[in-house]
């Protein structure tokens, strides 16, 4: 079988912890947010209501996300426990992170009225991660 899907699924999850690390140091910090001229207003994004939930930055959210795929990517496997269900459990954290994500960019696109780069590359992130998951799924292809 071939292992692009997971190659992708760690390249896309260790980006993806890379992006939630420097969004949650942002929020941490308070300082910043870089945001590259012309393709949106993270500052907006990143300051609004709606970056938090019950009282959590969504960074923090994002991040554990990530770190929860990496987890399972690197002991799914190897733990007697989750062996069976590490794939499932893949797809189902990847499939409410797709769907998050699809909730925040209506928020930002509708609600917000801007966009934050970070947040869209979060989004996309995750849509590969659940594209590969569930080609790994399909197959079956062993991790």
């Amino acid at each position: 079988m071939k292992k692009w899907p997971l190659v992708v699924t760690w390249i896309a999850t260790i980006a993806g912890i890379a992006d939630a690390l420097y969004l949650s140091y942002v929020k941490l910090t308070q300082v910043p947010i870089y945001c590259t001229p012309g393709l949106g207003d993270c500052e907006t994004v990143n300051s609004s209501p709606y970056s938090l939930l019950l009282g959590i930055p969504i960074a923090y959210l994002g991040l554990l996300t990530y770190l929860a795929i990496l987890f399972l990517l690197l002991f799914g496997e190897k733990i007697a426990l989750l062996k069976p269900y590490a794939l499932y459990l893949l797809f189902g954290i990847s499939a409410f992170g797709f769907l998050f994500s699809l909730y925040l960019t209506y928020l930002e696109i509708w609600v917000i009225k801007a966009i934050c780069q970070w947040c869209v590359a979060s989004a996309i992130l995750m849509t590969v991660i659940l594209i590969c998951t569930t080609i790994r799924l399909f197959t079956r292809q062993e991790s």
